[in-house]
């Protein structure tokens, strides 16, 4: 596959750009933004970038930005190019009368940057449909919500009450149900399976699941039109289906918008995504995919490789990035050693050599690249056909992995020339459980860690003990949850003074505790459970908390659930009844993928060990990474509902249960996710800048693992992987990891280090200090406009009758000058009042307003035909100011009339169409000083701006003549050599 050159021909048609680990796919899309603008190729509000999370998308607008500035830069000033940097061997190679061309074209991308668009998949589908208007199936005033549990949860429970009511032993339980309705309605996309069971058994259970499954689908999308909400997958189809026809509005309007369209971290993408862009861009625009299969790690997310593959299959041109930005070349070459080669869950996704950017290492005195760490039977302490379970193993992986990074800080070890910090390493595990324990084992050690690793909050301890804290308000009579509730962190009560407490029913103590609860019940009643956490925290909660290990995280969490409670209690009006039937309900649901206010926070950003998950880890890059769960992957348990693809490639959910339909489905579930967890190890290796520290343990979870599979169930080189591969003795083991040790990939150590102090780690010594604020702050000036000022003065004037409605600066209109003009009368102003408009029958509003701006702004009155003038500039401009239901022809014909009508004497009669381009200043920026209010002035004061005193009319020599104070609610102030206020 050829190499991309930033400095090549630009990609056209349908191009795959193939990344790798580390080599700059963010770049490399900054860079093509600016390669197109500066060739002229597009101007940057006809470039389309989409990526799929709001981050990402955040920090590629920056990253454009940039790429742009510094673009410029290099025009103005080619001395500052780097001579290493492709892009800017381009910029410059070129006559002076081309620089000065790209030079102008940049500047003017960066002038209008916001004009760009640079979108997460959802927001570029929402402005498509808010476009379209009513060649779009959507509603304009739906919701979009980011969550359908709810909606879900109801319609489950009704249709499972409506099949299974009179039932005594229904064919499957109400969980069962939940979930299968969970899958479907996440995934709307996939086929229902098994479909065969409805011709072949149409009595059976699989066949009634797979209509249970239809009917709740349906269900959810009524009850949806209904309610007025959409889902980020509605988004998704219903722009699918809008583009499905040929010679749909919608295609014509989107490739005359962009031109061209980049598609960042394609691998992620899904059936319906693949489907709106091939619609939309390929064949006719140029569409650009960058992505990297071997990192598609999401499919529980709805990511699927199988439109990668297909996309690839229809790309005209594909290319890869073969410079590796991340890793040394040390480390680089190990991983290559071990990995180059191998098929990654499919013959199209191999492990291509790259080359690295750094070629020697930064980090020094840590040992070598790639440590693999051994734990055998041996250091274990078991026999050597022992078969311990599989926790023994973890607890001395975690054991092991807590001094090894204890002795790293402890080290003289540095990174890039300074000692390495808590902050540089990262520990990436497959489970939140197993980043707990590694936490636990390194604050035992006085090593600090924090988890970012998201999950649910409500699946944490601090639920557990807002639920008994609840509980015992919803019976504070009850000495059992008074006494559970008293143990929790809310209050400073332990075991041993309960258990002293006098009588079986609980003394003294448990009664002072009931009467705390009913106080704090009626707190909750009257003020919220705001007012409960604020009791609390006055109780002494957060030193409480912080003063022992992990405070930290417990409060983060206390403090999240405390402001999710208090949120639904307002929402749904509920009581402390309501309250822990919900929390109740948020505890044991077991759902993995959450929303994002109930994903954990972080609770902490101090220099610490960053403890993050494999899947969370995709994207970031720490100078050393530890990988203690490689060797570990259990594959008893098959999920109820499985994911696969079937042999056309469609992606398909199995909701039929116990059928004999599903063996040979879970049969392609398992070579599926076989295939991702080796995209996984690759991810896990590929995190790392200098070093990678990984463990091997031979458990009874060992065959199926990533690392066991690449490492025994193949040589270096060899492409095929097996699925699973059986366990070897430790001789064998010895051997063949020698046999990797001499290609070069990674160093074997026994996992038996010897215990180490548990002093925590000596902070810096440096001295610490307030920084001084030496800049003066002008807060005298300030740049504002005529509608922002209106907009206060109608607020001022809203509460000055008494109103208590608020008037919203977006919302007032612009209402111009406060001074009323005094416009002088002539005779025959009755009969023209009488002349009616000839845009009284059509639509109002802002979007109408800026559609007539937009058209007469562009259009040319010295065109031959002015009326097919003025319809090719509405028709144009209705797509990017969608008025539903406008009849063109109406609003043509005003137009005509518009600007075939004299405006007035001080033109000397003349008309709109007699003003030709030239003769015009469109969109012309204007500023004009305001002056210097005193509290006696009134909004008919008028000032002579060329004379006034404190105004800088002397250096604005467009000021000449007085006018109106606009306002003098809150007026601006503007003093000699400073800039004018803009108004």
């Amino acid at each position: 596959m050829q190499a991309f050159d930033i400095a090549g021909p630009l990609p056209t048609g349908t191009t795959l750009l193939e990344a790798s680990a580390g080599t700059g796919k963010t770049w490399t899309i900054a860079a093509l933004v600016t390669r197109y603008v500066a060739a002229g190729e597009a101007c940057v509000d006809e470039l389309l970038v989409v990526t799929f999370t709001r981050a990402a998308s955040q920090e590629l607008r920056d990253r454009v930005r940039g790429q742009l500035a510094d673009a410029a830069r290099v025009l103005t000033d080619p001395s500052a190019a780097d001579p290493t940097n492709r892009l800017h061997g381009w910029l410059l190679d070129g006559d002076e009368a081309e620089l000065r061309l790209r030079r102008e074209r940049v500047t003017d991308a960066l002038t209008s940057f916001d004009a760009a668009t640079i979108a997460t998949i959802h927001q570029f589908c929402q402005l498509v449909l808010r476009g379209l208007g009513v060649a779009g199936d959507t509603d304009p005033d739906a919701v979009l919500v980011e969550d359908l549990e709810q909606l879900t949860g109801e319609v489950v429970d009704d249709l499972y009450l409506a099949r299974f009511a009179g039932t005594t032993t229904p064919p499957w339980d109400r969980a069962t149900a939940m979930q299968i309705a969970r899958e479907v309605v996440d995934d709307p996309g996939a086929r229902i399976e098994p479909q065969a069971a409805l011709d072949d058994q149409p009595d059976s259970v699989a066949a009634a699941r797979v209509r249970f499954a239809r009917d709740v689908l349906d269900e959810v999308e009524t009850r949806k039109r209904r309610l007025g909400i959409l889902s980020y997958n509605d988004l998704l189809s219903q722009l699918a289906d809008a583009l499905e026809d040929p010679a749909a509005p919608a295609r014509h309007r989107m490739r005359h918008r962009w031109k061209i369209a980049l598609i960042d971290e394609f691998q992620d993408t899904d059936p319906v995504q693949w489907q709106v862009f091939e619609r939309a861009f390929a064949g006719v625009s140029t569409l650009v995919l960058i992505g990297d299969p071997k990192q598609a790690i999401y499919a529980f997310r709805g990511g699927d490789i199988a439109s990668y593959l297909r996309a690839a299959e229809l790309a005209t041109h594909r290319q890869t990035l073969g410079t590796n930005f991340r890793s040394d070349a040390p480390l680089l070459s190990a991983v290559q050693s071990m990995l180059e080669g191998a098929e990654l869950g499919s013959p199209e996704i191999v492990v291509h050599p790259v080359q690295a950017r750094h070629t020697e290492s930064r980090l020094v005195g840590a040992g070598a690249p790639l440590r693999m760490r051994v734990v055998r039977r041996h250091e274990l302490g078991v026999g050597p056909r022992a078969k311990a379970p599989v926790d023994r193993w973890r607890e001395h992986v975690v054991t092991d992995l807590a001094r090894d990074i204890k002795k790293l800080l402890t080290s003289d070890a540095t990174f890039d020339g300074k000692k390495v910090q808590p902050g540089q390493v990262a520990v990436l595990a497959a489970r939140r459980a197993t980043l707990q324990a590694v936490q636990k084992a390194l604050q035992d050690l006085g090593v600090p860690a924090v988890v970012n690793a998201g999950g649910s909050v409500f699946h944490t301890p601090a639920a557990t003990e807002w639920l008994t804290l609840l509980e015992a308000l919803e019976q504070p009579h009850r000495s059992d949850r008074v006494r559970a509730a008293a143990l929790t962190s809310f209050f400073p009560h332990d075991a041993v003074a309960l258990d002293l407490d006098e009588g079986r029913r609980g003394g003294g103590l448990t009664d002072e505790l009931a009467e705390e609860m009913r106080v704090l019940a009626s707190v909750l009643n009257a003020r919220g459970v705001a007012a409960v956490m604020e009791c609390a925290v006055l109780g002494g909660l957060t030193a409480r908390v912080l003063g022992v290990a992990g405070g930290e995280r417990t409060l983060t969490d206390l403090r999240h659930i405390g402001e999710l409670l208090h949120r639904v209690a307002i929402s749904e009006r509920l009581g402390v009844v309501g309250l822990v039937g919900w929390l109740r309900e948020q505890v044991s649901d077991e759902k993995l993928e959450v929303a994002s206010e109930r994903t954990r926070r972080l609770d902490s950003d101090a220099e610490a060990v960053q403890l993050v998950t494999i899947h969370g880890s995709k994207g970031l890059e720490y100078p050393v990474v530890y990988l203690p769960t490689l060797w570990d992957r259990w594959t008893g348990r098959d999920p109820q509902v499985a994911l696969f693809h079937d042999a056309e490639g469609h992606r398909c959910r199995d909701v039929g249960g116990p059928s004999p339909h599903q063996r040979a489905h879970l049969e392609c579930y398992r070579k599926e996710d076989a295939g991702e967890s080796l995209r996984l190890l690759y991810v896990a290796l590929t995190r790392a800048q200098s070093q990678v520290v990984a463990w091997y343990a031979p458990s009874n979870n060992t065959p199926c693992s990533p690392l066991h599979r690449m490492l025994l169930g193949r040589t270096p080189g060899m492409a095929s992987v097996p699925d699973e591969q059986p366990l070897v003795d430790d001789q064998r083991l010895t051997e063949i990891f020698g046999h990797w040790r001499d290609a070069g990939a990674f160093t074997p150590e026994l996992a038996n280090h010897a215990p180490i102090s548990k002093a925590p780690l000596q902070p810096g010594e440096e001295a610490l200090d307030v920084r001084d604020f030496t800049r003066d702050v002008d807060v005298e000036w300030r740049r504002t406009s005529y509608s922002s000022l209106s907009a206060v003065s109608a607020h001022h004037a809203a509460y000055a009758d008494g109103s208590l409605s608020e008037v919203e600066p977006d919302d007032v209109p612009e209402t111009g000058d406060a001074e009323t003009l005094e416009v002088a009368l002539v005779d025959d102003l009755p009969e023209l009042l009488a002349v009616p408009s000839p845009m009284a029958d059509l639509p109002v509003g802002a979007t109408f307003g800026s559609l007539v701006h937009a058209v007469l702004e562009h259009a040319d009155p010295a065109a031959e035909d002015w009326r097919e003038e003025l319809r090719g500039h509405v028709v144009e401009q209705l797509e990017w100011w969608a008025v539903p239901g406008l009849d063109v022809d109406a609003l043509v014909e005003a137009l005509v009339a518009v600007s075939t009508s004299p405006t007035g004497p001080l033109t000397g009669g003349r008309t709109l169409l007699e003003m030709k381009l030239p003769d015009r200043l469109r969109e012309m920026e204007f500023e004009l000083p305001s002056p210097v209010a005193t509290s006696g002035a009134t909004p008919s004061t008028t000032y002579d701006w060329a004379t006034s005193p404190r105004c800088c009319a002397d250096t604005c020599p467009r000021v000449t003549r007085s006018w109106a104070t606009p306002t003098s609610s809150t007026p601006t102030r503007c003093w000699p050599d400073r800039r004018c206020a803009a108004t």
